[in-house]
């Protein structure tokens, strides 16, 4: 089962190096995200390529919680996305798509809900605190997205 995906765009002032470079390294992306507080790759992972795990750990005000992510695509200065994963069952995806401009980029970031009825509407709301993901998930993309502007137009 499968909802809309939850998609937002942000012009950046930075070189779509610079963007791709904070999303894909995984271990510093709690620095600009809104539940991320923890990542690291798993080994022999050390880095963003197609088939690299990483671990992640999350939080939503007292709720706590750890996914498993695969990376699904690494393309330098233009898409990382990832597939993740909870209690080994396909949750959600995540991609930033970073098109450069003229000045800076353009940088998208969505997420596609992957979760089945019962992990939907039972296990994900009781272990999460969130019931409805996709207006939580919007929140916290704009908010996500505004914080990687920052940190991005800081590095350029």
């Amino acid at each position: 089962m499968s909802e809309d995906p939850v998609r937002v765009c942000m012009h950046v002032d930075a070189p779509a190096e610079i963007v791709y470079d904070l999303v894909s390294d995984v271990t510093g992306q709690h620095r600009f995200t809104e539940e991320c507080t923890r990542s690291q790759w798993v080994h022999p992972a050390t880095g963003p390529e197609v088939g690299a795990v990483f671990r992640g750990s999350n939080r939503n005000g007292p709720f706590r919680w750890a996914t498993t992510s695969e990376v699904v695509s690494a393309e330098p200065g233009r898409r990382f996305r990832y597939m993740v994963r909870s209690l080994g069952i396909d949750v959600a995806e995540w991609e930033y798509l970073i098109e450069p401009g003229d000045r800076g980029c353009r940088v998208t970031e969505t997420t596609f809900d992957r979760r089945n009825a019962f992990f939907r509407y039972v296990l994900a709301p009781l272990a999460t605190g969130v019931w409805d993901r996709s207006e939580h998930n919007r929140r916290n993309i704009e908010r996500t997205l505004d914080n990687l502007r920052r940190v991005a137009e800081r590095r350029a």
